[in-house]
């Protein structure tokens, strides 16, 4: 999409917003270039939420001030490397993403930024890089120990070394079925276990056994003696045990 018909069409959706969730941003800037990670060649800032916080005793329209950013050279470095990249949908999930940036700044409110977080670590473990092995829990909480980053699931499950590793195999229920995958050897600290099969062909998943600490090893924690988490990464095949309900 050349840079005038996209300045057009951000334009045009931006203005389809409601006034109310639009309510102490100053406008909308369309900007040529496009915004690399400084770490990550592959990934690409598409917008951004530009908020001044000016001096005040409460939060709100006339104290937190943003400006809607969004770089029409990024959407193209992405559709350059994805044939199936869809710059209407894309646009308008990184205006609306941006907006509700906004409006957590009014509230007070960081859940994005950890949503946001979550996403950069998960591209350095794609890349093989360093990262948070505790970047789910700050994606969207289902509840149940369920976590959703970048449209992935991730299930966390505790083991208890105490009772000769990670159970054997390890069940699970997933979506009013229980499941059943082998156990890995040497599951570390924090194992992330990618399940395949035929009912999570079109859905991502993984499994994240988290090995429970003992009592010395809370208390070294406690006095910052603490090593870091081992980190594992596997894959299985579920095995359907059984109906939950």
């Amino acid at each position: 999409m050349r840079f005038k018909d996209f300045e057009r069409a951000a334009r045009e959706a931006f203005d389809e917003i409601p006034e109310e969730y639009r309510e102490g941003v100053d406008g909308l800037t369309v900007r040529r270039e496009a915004l690399g990670h400084p770490t990550l060649p592959e990934v690409f800032t598409l917008g951004h939420c530009l908020t001044e916080e000016h001096l005040s005793g409460y939060g709100g329209p006339d104290t937190t001030r943003s400006v809607i950013a969004l770089y029409w050279g990024s959407f193209r470095e992405l559709s350059e490397r994805d044939p199936d990249f869809d710059w209407e949908e894309e646009l308008w999930e990184t205006l609306t993403h941006e907006l509700r940036h906004h409006l957590e700044s009014l509230a007070g409110d960081d859940a994005l930024e950890d949503v946001d977080y979550a996403a950069d670590e998960l591209f350095k473990r794609q890349d093989g890089l360093a990262f948070d092995p505790w970047y789910y829990q700050y994606g969207e909480d289902l509840g149940g120990g369920v976590y959703v980053v970048e449209g992935g699931a991730y299930l966390e499950l505790e083991w208890d070394p105490r009772m000769g590793g990670a159970p054997d195999p390890i069940e699970f229920d997933w979506r009013g079925a229980r499941y059943r995958v082998p156990r890995s050897a040497d599951p570390g600290d924090v194992s992330f276990v990618w399940i395949e099969g035929e009912a999570f062909e079109d859905e991502a998943l993984e499994l994240v056994l988290v090995r429970k600490r003992g009592w010395w090893e809370s208390l070294r924690g406690a006095v910052g003696l603490s090593r870091p988490p081992e980190t594992r990464q596997t894959e299985a095949t579920a095995e359907r045990v059984a109906a939950t309900g």
